[in-house]
């Protein structure tokens, strides 16, 4: 047995997850379990930092590497909070696995330009504070094998959740969404996964802009509001919802400028909550339709929420409305619970990346095939 600390911090700027991860050897199946975790708030200056270079056309240095300074520092004290609230020592673990900080995802490369993705991190410093073996930069190797570098969550998936006898699917509702449908363990079948489209992220921009506050507790504002069906169809006539996976996305094409575009200015505010909200339960149903057509799959027997979404009763409703054949369980309910996923993966990319085995799953990225994912940084 192992222990791995996995570190994510994600589209929603909200803070750092940091997951302790106990996993089995190779030999053993790589069994994993969630041990303890920790979640550093990301204090606004930083916060607002991260998200102005998220949104930038041009990046002064200086203020890039102050933010990448300012992150990493945040990390290692997620780290050594994780570890001070369960006992654990330092040299007691393996590895961290660092997913960083996406700020910008062009797989399809920009103005006829390369692919790219760019997280925001520097494991050599992360080791050197923590005292501690950095597994990081996971994403490029995929997107050098020709594949899209995201999702990277659906083969974790896979080795927690796929089990037999029937279909299963797990949904990250983060600031953006992305599925993974698991096929029954004993059939011969590739698993598919992809971005769906926004999840959170334009639902808390709108929030932030006419309310205040981070987020919409419950999604209490959505559910006050009407849903404008001429704004929802104009959204989704966004050439991305309609492009078959392997497929991912980001701030790069859904932000408030891009809403903004789609508005005749009459909207009320609370209305735009509420098609916001219907745009992220009708996406996701599309997906799935499209995931099901790919593997030729029947309606699935659970279909399992994770990440912040999964904490909104109103956007749950909304799936259910959508996905009528398909039971909402809790991913509490399959021994994680819905927050720790992703740190979770990134943990347990880390042992892979120690055991020498493959990240990625090529039929989800698109990836020339199996690759090992992650630089390693020794303390």
């Amino acid at each position: 047995m192992s222990l791995f600390i996995g570190l994510m911090s994600g589209t929603s700027l909200d803070g750092i997850d940091a997951a302790l991860v106990q996993v089995s050897s190779a030999s053993d199946g790589g069994q994993v379990r969630l041990l303890a975790s920790h979640a550093e708030p990301m204090p606004e200056a930083l916060r607002q930092r991260l998200l102005t270079l998220c949104q930038a056309t041009h990046v002064d240095f200086a203020a890039l590497a102050a933010a990448e300074d300012a992150f990493c520092h945040l990390q290692a004290t997620a780290v050594a909070r994780l570890l001070a609230a369960c006992g654990t020592p330092v040299d007691a673990i393996a590895a961290i696995g660092s997913h960083g900080q996406t700020i910008e995802h062009a797989p399809w490369g920009h103005a006829g330009g390369p692919a790219y993705t760019l997280q925001l991190d520097n494991p050599s410093l992360l080791a050197e504070l923590t005292g501690c073996r950095v597994v990081a930069d996971f994403r490029r190797r995929d997107l050098a094998a020709g594949g899209q570098a995201a999702p990277l969550a659906p083969a974790f998936h896979q080795a927690l959740f796929r089990g037999a006898g029937e279909w299963r699917l797990v949904l990250n509702l983060g600031g953006f969404a992305n599925l993974t449908l698991l096929p029954p363990a004993e059939r011969d079948a590739e698993i598919t996964g992809f971005d769906t489209g926004p999840a959170n992220v334009l639902l808390d921009a709108w929030h932030a802009r006419h309310r205040g506050g981070r987020f919409d507790v419950d999604g209490a504002w959505a559910a006050s509001g009407r849903v404008d069906e001429a704004l929802l169809e104009r959204l989704l006539a966004e050439p991305f919802f309609h492009r078959p996976p392997p497929r991912s996305t980001g701030r790069e094409v859904f932000h408030l400028d891009w809403l903004a575009h789609h508005l005749t200015g009459k909207e009320a505010p609370a209305d735009v909550q509420a098609t916001l909200a219907e745009l992220t339960a009708t996406s996701v149903a599309l997906g799935v339709e499209m995931a099901r057509e790919r593997l030729r799959a029947p309606p699935p027997k659970a279909l399992i929420p994770c990440g912040g979404g999964a904490h909104n009763p109103h956007l749950l409703a909304r799936l259910a409305h959508h996905l009528p054949d398909t039971p909402l369980i809790a991913s509490a309910d399959w021994g994680w619970p819905a927050d720790w996923l992703e740190a979770g993966a990134f943990a347990w990319l880390a042992w892979r990346r120690l055991e020498g085995l493959p990240g990625n799953l090529p039929a989800v990225t698109g990836a020339a095939g199996p690759r090992i994912l992650g630089g390693v940084y020794a303390p």
